[in-house]
C-alpha cells in the first residue's frame, strides 16, 4: 500500500502511554508500527515525563507521522492520576507540536462511536474493531495499544468526513 498520509494515534498516560501509527491511503488503513512507552513506576515523576518524550521523539523520527490523534483526558474520582496524565498529555502534545505534527484532540465517545458506531461500546467491542479494520490476526495488546489504534482510526474517520474535525 501506497500510504498517503501517516496518523499518530495516542493513548496519554504518564505509567503507560499507547501509541500507533497507521497509514492512511482513501479509504484503506493499514498499521505501520505500534507499542508502549513504560516508564518506572515509583520513579521521579519529572524524569518519567523526560522519558516520555524521549522515546516518543524517537517514535516520531522513525515514522515523521503528519498529523497526530490524542485522546482527551477522561477524569476519574482520582484527582491526583488524572493531574498526571493531562501533565503527560502536555508533554505529548508539546513534543508533537515542536516536530510540526498537527495534533488532534478527540472525547473518548468520539472515539467509540467513530471505530464501533456505538458510543457507549465496550473495551472488547473496540478492540475486535481495531482488529477488523486493520487487517490484524489477533487483537493489539495491551489495551494502551489497540486504544491508541482506536484514536488514530476515529481521526482517519473524521477526515473522511470532512477536511478536518
Amino acid at each position: 500500500m501506497k500510504t498517503v498520509l501517516k496518523v499518530l494515534g495516542i493513548d496519554p498516560g504518564y505509567g503507560r502511554c499507547g501509541w500507533g501509527i497507521i497509514g492512511i491511503d482513501g479509504n484503506h488503513l493499514q498499521l505501520l508500527e505500534c507499542g508502549v512507552i513504560e516508564t518506572p513506576a515509583g520513579g521521579h515523576f519529572p524524569e518519567r515525563l523526560v522519558h516520555l518524550h524521549e522515546q516518543l521523539h524517537k517514535i516520531i523520527g522513525r515514522h515523521a507521522p503528519e498529523e497526530a490523534a490524542v485522546e482527551q483526558l477522561f477524569f476519574t474520582k482520582n484527582v491526583k492520576t488524572g493531574i498526571d496524565v493531562g501533565q503527560a498529555r502536555g508533554v505529548i502534545i508539546l513534543t508533537c507540536s515542536q516536530k510540526k505534527i498537527a495534533v488532534f484532540e478527540y472525547k473518548p465517545v468520539e472515539v467509540k462511536m467513530a471505530v464501533t458506531g456505538y458510543g457507549a461500546a465496550a473495551k472488547p467491542q473496540i478492540q475486535r474493531m481495531v482488529q477488523i479494520l486493520l487487517g490484524l490476526q489477533a487483537v493489539p495488546k495491551p489495551d494502551d495499544v489497540a486504544d491508541a489504534l482506536a484514536v488514530a482510526i476515529c481521526h482517519a474517520n473524521c477526515r473522511a468526513r470532512r477536511k478536518y474535525c
